[in-house]
């Protein structure tokens, strides 16, 4: 079922609202844990921060291919990047990234509120996707969001 440019703005506001609650409410200890053992291996506040890379980086992705752009160049490195990304912020306060957070959803919501439904059929490469339309590149925004909460849920348990 293809989705309105007024109900994916909804989406990615209220998602956005509840990753800020979600985050806000953990204990200083929970930010350390490690959620991830391979690969990353990320703790909680390594996600935050690629949450704000990646939302920054597909507000970039998503306006490219508004622009007419073909969106990420087919040899892009997405476990490079946001490697590299990540440990770019690894000086900025939790409360600096769920700023950074807040203003790039903010972004990325009305960057989509002023889209049309045909431009949601446009097409462009995301990193990993593939060949997606925009349609998917923003449901993929804040579904990503999902599945890294889910992780960092179950590692800590009843405690969140």
């Amino acid at each position: 079922m293809s989705e309105t440019p007024e109900h994916l703005t909804e989406r990615l506001r209220s998602d956005g609202e509840r990753v800020q609650a979600f985050f806000r409410n953990l204990t200083p200890d929970q930010w350390e844990r490690e959620i991830y053992s391979e690969g990353s291996r990320w703790n909680v506040c390594q996600i935050l921060a690629h949450f704000v890379v990646s939302e920054q980086s597909m507000t970039r992705l998503v306006e490219n291919i508004l622009d007419g752009g073909s969106g990420s160049p087919e040899d892009f490195n997405l476990d490079v990047y946001n490697e590299r990304q990540v440990a770019s912020l690894s000086n900025v306060a939790v409360d600096g990234l769920l700023n950074q957070f807040s203003i790039s959803r903010g972004k990325t919501a009305d960057l989509v509120d002023k889209i049309t439904e045909r431009d949601l059929t446009r097409q462009g490469r995301h990193p990993f996707l593939g060949i997606a339309t925009l349609e998917d590149i923003i449901k993929l925004i804040y579904r990503h969001n999902q599945i890294h909460l889910r992780d960092i849920k179950r590692v800590l348990g009843s405690t969140t």
